[in-house]
């Protein structure tokens, strides 16, 4: 798969340069490439107790992302899913720590725990006061007498930091990570795997399954497990964390994996904030990722209300999202004047007769709109039509049909929220000023023309841009001669939008010229299918 990397060995150097390059000359890092990579903050006050984390790179913003005032004061990073150096790690340890003391925070992997392990042993024996706390908080494998440590860690980064940032002792702030640790639970679920830079991607997850309990580093799930919706996937990740909510205020961090939709994310959040065990949450936003994966963890921690207010308190660090309280979705009535006016249901036969016919039309030509639809668009042009138009033949009988000045509003209001896209707004336009004509005394011919004449002004299209006006205009132009006149003109209209290789106005003007020769405009070809059937409804 195609990434914006140049070569596979700088990827990290370069994407760690990248990151201080645009911190506004906040973090610095040691010389050393490409052993050493330590991001530390440039302002550093070593009398204070210094946090460092770290691990393999692939889990970013994680970790250097949370090095500022209240979270970390240095990141050492390995390469893609490789604990960094011994050396590496003792460099940073020499780099930041004064009498104070530092504090490492490791998330529960052998490779991490052994380097920074002996790095915190070196560092000891050069005279350095060094606490090591491990972050096991993935309940995956509930079982598994030494759990990996995941996105929980974060609490960790900001809990004791802040508690660092305000001068707290090694002591307290080892006692303080410790608390968080053993408190924290997390899990993860996924619907793909990471893709790891210059490595083939692993194909192990099928269509319709999610994996449950995957780590960090792309490792397998516990489980695959069905996937039907968003709802199910957050609901089976809560009851693997029921148990460790708590009866007090609970926070919940969402997080996403790497490549999950800030659009899935928000949906996800709308189910998280549904649990009423929740009280709390921190995103829904990238902050320990696995590259590239399509899926999210969740992380909870029961707390107090001293650790509302740490984890409350504000850090400047970008790829910290906050804190907030979970409440109820605000609903606010509708301004005056945005909802239109009922008009009052009247009948006509005629009336009727004509736009059930031009809703058959459109529902008839569903299937033929949407395939020549495919060739310069999205292929759903003939559903558009056709879902509104059966909405409108639904609500004829609350439609006021014997009076021309009220009805073609009513229609123009109708198809504007039943019809999506651009189509249902260009038709409202349309109707609507056709209906402001008509009640100034217009002829129906004109008063449609006046519509036509709005939906050019507004919308910017006009004859020979391929759009629907290509055929409605020339239809409208012939309406005074009879209907056959209208239909006979639609249909040149739209035939001679296959001779238009570059449309100027629609989603067709984005589209090379090669997959419009030869085709009719969609709209347009709706529009002289509308007029044929009103011809062959009116002979019948």
């Amino acid at each position: 798969m195609a990434q914006f990397v140049n070569a596979k060995d700088d990827l990290v150097k370069e994407a760690i340069d990248g990151l201080i390059a645009c911190s506004g000359g906040s973090l610095v890092r040691l010389d050393g490439y490409p052993h050493i990579k330590v991001v530390y903050r440039a302002e550093w006050d070593r009398s204070k107790v210094a946090l460092i984390s770290g691990g393999g790179s692939g889990h970013e913003p994680a970790h250097a992302g949370f090095v500022g005032p209240g979270m970390l004061t240095a990141a050492v990073c390995g390469e893609v899913f490789a604990s960094p150096s011994v050396d590496a790690v003792l460099a940073g340890i020499l780099a930041v720590t004064g009498e104070a003391g530092c504090l490492l925070i490791v998330k529960n992997y052998t490779g991490d725990r052994l380097n920074f392990g002996l790095a915190a042993e070196r560092a000891r024996a050069l005279g350095r006061k060094v606490e090591m706390v491990v972050v096991g908080d993935d309940i995956a494998l509930p079982d598994l007498p030494q759990p990996r440590g995941v996105a929980g860690a974060l609490f960790v980064h900001k809990i004791a930091g802040a508690l660092a940032e305000s001068g707290g002792s090694l002591d307290d702030v080892s006692a303080t990570a410790r608390r968080v640790i053993t408190n924290v639970a997390s899990i993860g679920t996924s619907l793909d795997t990471c893709t790891i830079p210059g490595s083939p991607k692993e194909d192990r997850i099928p269509e319709g399954k999610a994996e449950l309990g995957l780590g960090i580093h792309g490792e397998p799930g516990v489980e695959q497990v069905s996937f039907t919706g968003a709802r199910e996937a957050l609901d089976m990740v809560m009851s693997k964390l029921r148990p460790h909510l708590g009866n007090g205020p609970c926070v919940a961090m969402l997080n996403n994996l790497g490549s999950t939709t800030p659009l899935e994310m928000s949906v996800l959040a709308n189910m998280l904030a549904e649990d009423e065990s929740v009280s709390h949450v921190i995103g829904p936003a990238s902050m320990m990722t696995s590259l590239d994966m399509h899926g999210f963890s969740v992380s909870v921690l029961p707390v107090s209300e001293d650790d509302l207010a740490v984890l409350s308190s504000p850090v400047p660090m970008a790829a910290w999202p906050g804190i907030q309280p979970i409440v109820p979705v605000g609903i606010n009535p509708l301004p005056d004047g945005l909802s239109p006016i009922e008009p009052i249901p009247s009948n006509n036969a005629r009336n009727r007769a004509t736009i059930s016919a031009i809703a058959d039309q459109l529902i008839g030509s569903e299937s033929v709109l949407n395939a020549l639809d495919a060739k310069s668009g999205d292929g759903d042009t003939g559903s558009t039509l056709a879902t509104a138009a059966r909405a409108l033949k639904d609500n004829l009988d609350r439609m006021p049909l014997a009076d021309l000045t009220q009805l073609l509003p009513a229609l123009g209001n109708e198809l504007g929220q039943t019809m999506g896209g651009s189509s249902g707004v260009i038709l409202a336009i349309f109707f609507n000023a056709a209906g402001d004509a008509c009640s100034r005394g217009s002829p129906v011919p004109e008063a449609l023309l006046r519509g036509l004449e709005r939906v050019s002004e507004v919308g910017g299209a006009s004859v020979g841009d391929r759009t629907m006006i290509d055929a409605l205009s020339p239809a409208l132009d012939s309406l005074p001669g009879g209907l056959s006149a209208a239909a006979t003109a639609a249909r040149a209209g739209a035939d001679a939008t296959a001779s238009i290789h570059t449309a100027k106005a629609g989603r067709a003007a984005y589209v090379p010229a090669e997959n419009l020769k030869g085709h009719n405009d969609p709209g347009a070809e709706a529009v002289a299918l509308v007029f044929e059937g009103l011809v062959k409804a009116l002979e019948s």
